[in-house]
């Protein structure tokens, strides 16, 4: 990797809103550093994110595959920090990747961490991969966090181990398939729950209450996620919610009757984690 920014931040102590840095180049494509002195989601640590200058503007399939890392210097050139090296898919749909916890304010406020209140940032960085147009990137498979998922998830995965870091620690399989399976199970349930509660029927509560307790045995931490799924059945047994989805339940009985038995998604991952035993034998 070569140094492509080292930015000297005077003052940095009183400093209490994002900043950026001007723009720098490396691997044919522009970059800014972005710093949140005071966290970004959470409080009480610095962060950094590296981003695409003016992703708007990118050719349909432009993308980086780039390997980065920051390094925290005082005054004097003494390095204070240097972040375990990253490497990250850039692209338009995903145009910046950071860390959130790069170091503790508490660790940055004591008294000699940082001579006369400067801080220098290095970004060092090295573009693997260049492609400058091509076809959607949306349906491409990134690696977030061990999970091969869409592109277009890959936001949504690296935000939910943000707030949630220790979602998958003690997942018990270690197959691709098996692992994206679940993946895909989590967000399908996220987004259901997300959902107005009173637009929810009984059927698929039951259901998200099935997806939870199979994801729990699987390893996943969820409590946060049981939270949300009580907050919504409770939501929906409001009067006003019956009113709304009683009539629908009544209409579609006979529609309901006659549709074929549900194949739950984890008899297919149960499918899937046989086929690979009996293809190791």
């Amino acid at each position: 990797m070569e140094k492509a920014l080292s930015w000297e931040i005077n003052n940095f102590s009183e400093k209490n809103s994002a900043m950026k840095s001007d723009r720098f180049s490396s691997g044919g494509c522009e970059w800014y550093l972005c710093v949140y002195p005071e966290g970004k989601i959470v409080d009480d640590h610095l962060s950094l994110s590296l981003s695409v200058v003016n992703p708007r503007t990118l050719l349909p399939g432009w993308r980086r595959q780039a390997s980065f890392c920051f390094v925290l210097l005082n005054q004097s050139g003494k390095v204070l920090h240097t972040t375990v090296e990253k490497s990250r898919l850039f692209c338009a749909e995903t145009p910046s990747w950071g860390i959130i916890k790069v170091l503790t304010l508490t660790k940055l406020q004591q008294d000699g961490f940082m001579e006369n209140n400067k801080l220098t940032i290095e970004v060092d960085i090295k573009v693997t991969k260049v492609v400058y147009e091509g076809k959607s990137t949306e349906n491409e498979i990134v690696v977030v966090h061990g999970f091969h998922v869409l592109n277009s998830q890959a936001v949504s995965v690296c935000n939910m181990f943000v707030k949630h870091p220790d979602v998958a620690v003690d997942i018990r399989s270690e197959i691709r398939e098996v692992k994206t399976a679940y993946m895909n199970i989590l967000l399908g349930l996220v987004q259901t729950l997300d959902k107005p509660p009173q637009s929810l029927s009984e059927t698929e509560l039951s259901n998200a209450g099935s997806e939870l307790s199979e994801l729990t045995d699987a390893g996943f931490k969820l409590d946060w996620l049981k939270s949300k799924l009580e907050e919504v059945s409770l939501k929906r047994k409001e009067p006003s919610s019956a009113l709304k989805i009683e009539p629908e339940k009544e209409n579609n009985k006979s529609a309901t009757a006659a549709a074929p038995p549900r194949v739950s998604p984890f008899e297919c991952i149960r499918i899937l984690i046989k086929k690979f035993f009996l293809a190791c034998f």
